[in-house]
């Protein structure tokens, strides 16, 4: 059980690291970039992403937390504890930060973005580079934590 586990959160922890650094290089992209493109390729990030997010970081979480508890006795236990509890930072900065701000953002009009979208972007950005980093940070312990395969004789 513990190593088909381990197979599942370094796959999912994996693609969800990796989806969030996509997405990091895409809005950093968009930075140099008028309200109006902001505006509109929010939208199409809005459209589908985050059933991406959720198809990843969801098995990614709960791999992770079978896991730590399969390596409970075990010299990587404080490295799977570490994994989850940076996917559980991530999923809460999603709930109280982007998520919000993603709700907002899917009534924005296009031709005429609301004032302060700097500061939304901004905000979104900051919490999303956040959890880019402990996405990470998370898959990295997670591989470090996994056992290197032995050859056979």
């Amino acid at each position: 059980m513990k190593k088909y586990a381990l197979l599942a959160s370094l796959i999912f922890a994996g693609l969800f690291a990796g989806f969030l650094t996509g997405v990091l290089v895409l809005e950093y992209s968009l930075r140099s970039f008028d309200a109006t493109v902001y505006a509109q390729v929010r939208l199409v990030e809005l459209d589908s992403l985050d059933k991406l997010a959720v198809a990843t970081l969801l098995p990614a979480l709960v791999a992770t937390a079978v896991l730590a508890y399969r390596s409970f006795r075990t010299n990587t236990r404080w490295l799977t504890v570490a994994a989850l509890a940076l996917l559980l930072l991530v999923f809460g900065l999603t709930l109280a930060v982007n998520l919000p701000i993603n709700a907002d953002q899917l009534h924005w009009n296009v031709q005429s973005p609301p004032a302060d979208w700097t500061q939304a972007r901004d905000n979104w950005q900051i919490a999303h580079a956040a959890r880019t980093i402990a996405a990470v940070l998370a898959f990295a312990m997670l591989a470090y934590a996994a056992p290197l395969p032995t050859r056979s004789r």
